[in-house]
């Protein structure tokens, strides 16, 4: 078979980083990697599509998909995970002091259609029963001027405005022009202690362990994607592509648990690892659609019932068709 040359993009996270310097293959291909930040690659990945397998946000795809307008096919490796309690920044003077009282309010997103921000009103509508349409949102820069949606959006029922040309978020927020930000990092307002700035949840790692008891539902936030037409022509990619990342996957875990020398800068990393399995089980970053239906079923849900599409998509639409029930013994063979 002859080999394809293919390009990479992607964060160079540690479960990503074997594909990189060359520990993992992918089958049949010679690899053109590009490590760059998430939000690079969503860039060029929605707007030039520049490279042949890139980083997706999960919920930019979910809204491409159902437009039938996804030049990726999805690949069930996600890189990126992440609990979002933490993701919520306050003003403290105006009278929120539970979830519930976000009721109302004018909210700051950098995107409305951010998987971060999709699965923060999630959590809001399904633990506190606080819905999409009963907040006002602003989307703009959260540090920096500028920003907008990377997908143009048509929302049904919901009021998303620009914050005015020029401003933050974490500005607005430092102001009191805005009640609340939801973000993936912290504003610089909050990093810099600006008075009346806070978490809405302060002890977020105890609300995220509970959360996950209580749902079972641990965030994906990005996911793999290869060209549609590459898929369509080799068959064989999408598998082959799976097998390297969830390789890569496996050599980053042994990493974690090795503790001669530790992988991360963490001072007390066997503890936290054994923090985080004592909660979620002794390998809770899966791949496999099997293994986080839940999560793309809360998802697919939620991105209808906050104005992102009219119907659910599939999961064949989002996943090529061989990682779906019934035809993914490849993925069970590469979780073990």
């Amino acid at each position: 078979m002859t080999q394809l040359t293919l390009s990479l993009a992607c964060a160079p996270y540690d479960r990503v980083q074997p594909l990189f310097d060359g520990r993992v293959k992918i089958a049949d291909c010679i690899i053109d990697t590009h490590p760059m930040p998430a939000d690079e690659a969503f860039s060029r990945a929605y707007t030039t599509q520049d490279f042949d397998i890139t980083e997706l946000s999960a919920s930019s795809h979910l809204l491409t998909i159902a437009r039938g307008a996804s030049p990726y096919v999805g690949i069930p490796a996600f890189v990126s995970r992440s609990f979002r309690h933490s993701s919520f920044y306050i003003r403290t003077d105006r009278g929120i002091a539970t979830p519930a009282d976000l009721m109302g309010k004018r909210i700051g997103v950098p995107q409305y259609q951010q998987t971060a921000a999709l699965w923060a009103r999630g959590l809001l509508a399904d633990e506190y029963g606080v819905q999409a349409n009963d907040i006002h949102w602003r989307n703009g820069g959260l540090d920096a001027p500028g920003g907008g949606e990377r997908v143009p959006l048509a929302l049904r029922g919901i009021d998303l405005q620009p914050i005015p040309e020029g401003d933050t978020l974490s500005a607005m927020l430092a102001k009191g022009d805005l009640d609340a930000v939801i973000a993936a990092r912290p504003p610089a307002c909050f990093l810099n202690g600006v008075l009346n700035v806070a978490r809405l949840f302060p002890n977020f790692r105890e609300a995220e362990e509970n959360y996950f008891r209580k749902t079972g539902l641990f965030p994906v936030m990005h996911l793999i994607g290869i060209r549609r037409t590459l898929v369509e022509a080799h068959p064989w990619l999408a598998t082959a592509v799976f097998n390297a990342f969830s390789a890569a996957r496996e050599i980053a875990m042994a990493q974690l648990r090795y503790q001669g020398a530790f992988y991360a800068m963490l001072p007390w990393l066997p503890d936290d690892l054994a923090r985080a399995q004592a909660v979620m089980g002794p390998d809770f970053w899966h791949y496999g659609v099997a293994a986080n239906r839940r999560e793309f079923d809360a998802m697919r849900r939620w991105a209808v019932e906050q104005g992102l599409t009219e119907n659910e998509p599939g999961l064949g639409q989002i996943f090529a068709p061989e990682f779906l029930e019934g035809n993914a013994a490849h993925e069970r063979s590469a979780m073990q």
